[in-house]
């Protein structure tokens, strides 16, 4: 709960010393109770500016004992109290304050920090409702007040009240989403954006929120209208589109989802999850519809400098699974144009090659790659195999030898270069090296049956 700083009461120093001194007569002689009151006042200022709060407390008890009615000595017993952390004394002198001056905000603001302290909120919410009279800021204090007690009914109709006179904040929306996750509050919320956009029909804040509710409550049918009104009151909206892309999808209508599916990944507006999930329906779609794959592949365009999803990479993932081997060599591609040092996209693509048969696309591949990684087995590995796949056997056997000595804990690896030795030595006709690599490579491989 963000607290507001009240603390400033220096400021008003020179008053209360005014204040306390106004109608002091010409003194004559130093023992008289009015200078016994000023001394032992000004020696609590000297000890509370040195922090010696125990002392400030007891020349102030000699003030009490000399002006009983004093409201400033009350003040200021509290707050060393409050300084030493003796929070019920602090609380009560302060509230001595109130009583005697019920206009002092400083003192309502010091009852509040000890509410505040003590983690006493219930309290606290009765000592902000009477700051509000005073400051208005103070009604942010109360929304994290009945956050913390669990009045989400009133935090609720205090956020929406704060968000329509003020405006939202990032604090409020936060709290506003924590509660909106409890259903039982969404029927108010939502019949309160309903009212909104009867009043406010060009607020498109309104309508997203409304949107997502239904949304998330899977409640599409609904979404799908409010988006369409949104659509009818202000047609430039990007936000419409989202919910109309899916409707157009559901209906089977591949160009009007395209249509609003560009609009959205285009938009500055909205957020790049949204556009994430609106990709992920269209590529499903795309499976289903090749004759938009092209589609596909400029709607990845959008995506071309998102830091934290890789989305052409993602999508060759998604046909790799499939064992769409074609389309995962595509988007594998794609992706490498704009990231040429991603190993795990290189090594994929590499599989993706051998599981398509396209040894001569994975042998220069390879190649090309171990000129940029000259130490990286898999490379090697990939290079060999196309070239006993093409009878390249002298070249496959000279590039395994080379790339073998880089293998580090990695059996499978180890058992796949002596295969292949094997396979190119036997295509050399040197069957006596080529039952030395399979014997290897059979040894590996029971060796690794025997430690599971």
């Amino acid at each position: 709960m963000k607290k507001i700083v009240l603390f400033g009461f220096l400021s008003g120093l020179f008053f209360f010393s005014n204040y306390l001194f106004a109608q002091a007569e010409p003194i004559d002689s130093l023992s008289t109770p009015q200078s016994k009151f000023e001394d032992s006042f000004y020696e609590s200022l000297k000890h509370k500016g040195m922090e010696n709060y125990d002392k400030a407390i007891a020349s102030l008890e000699k003030c009490e004992a000399i002006q009983s009615d004093n409201s400033i000595v009350y003040f200021e017993l509290a707050k060393n109290y409050l300084s030493l952390k003796k929070y019920n004394e602090a609380y009560e002198n302060f509230e001595k304050v109130t009583k005697t001056d019920p206009k002092n905000r400083w003192a309502w603001a010091g009852m509040y920090d000890v509410c505040y302290e003590t983690n006493d909120y219930n309290q606290a919410i009765v000592i902000v409702k009477k700051l509000i009279e005073f400051k208005p800021d103070y009604r942010e204090d109360l929304v994290s007040l009945y956050m913390n007690t669990q009045q989400y009914d009133k935090a609720l109709n205090l956020i929406n009240e704060l968000n329509q006179t003020v405006g939202k904040s990032d604090k409020r929306e936060l709290y506003k989403a924590q509660i909106l996750q409890d259903a039982k509050y969404q029927g108010s919320e939502k019949a309160n954006l309903l009212d909104k956009i009867k009043q406010f029909p060009k607020d498109e804040s309104n309508y997203v929120e409304l949107i997502y509710m239904y949304s998330q409550s899977n409640q599409e049918d609904k979404a799908l209208e409010v988006a369409k009104q949104l659509e009818n009151e202000i047609p430039t909206s990007d936000w419409a589109q989202v919910s109309l892309f899916k409707f157009h999808l559901n209906n089977n209508d591949g160009e009007k989802a395209v249509k609003a599916m560009n609009i959205v990944l285009a938009s500055d507006k909205i957020d790049n999850k949204i556009k994430h999930r609106i990709l992920n329906e269209f590529l499903i779609f795309t499976k289903n519809n090749p004759q938009f794959s092209n589609d596909l592949d400029h709607a990845i365009g959008y995506f071309d400098n998102d830091k934290e999803v890789k989305v052409a990479k993602e999508i060759g993932k998604f046909y790799q699974n499939k064992k769409d081997w074609s389309k995962a060599i595509h988007y594998y591609e794609m992706h490498l144009k704009t990231t040429n040092d991603d190993m795990e996209s290189i090594l994929f693509l590499m599989q993706a090659y051998t599981e398509n048969l396209q040894f001569d696309k994975l042998d220069k591949a390879s190649e090309e790659q171990l000129q940029l990684f000259p130490s990286q087995p898999h490379l090697y590995y990939y290079n060999g195999l196309a070239n006993n796949q093409l009878k390249n056997y002298k070249k496959a056997k000279d590039v395994l030898e080379s790339g073998i000595d880089f293998i580090i804990d990695d059996t499978n690896l180890e058992i796949n270069f002596n295969l292949q030795l094997g396979e190119a030595n036997n295509g050399l006709g040197d069957f006596k090296k080529k039952d030395t690599y399979f014997s290897k490579a059979n040894a590996l491989i029971e060796k690794q049956k025997s430690k599971k």
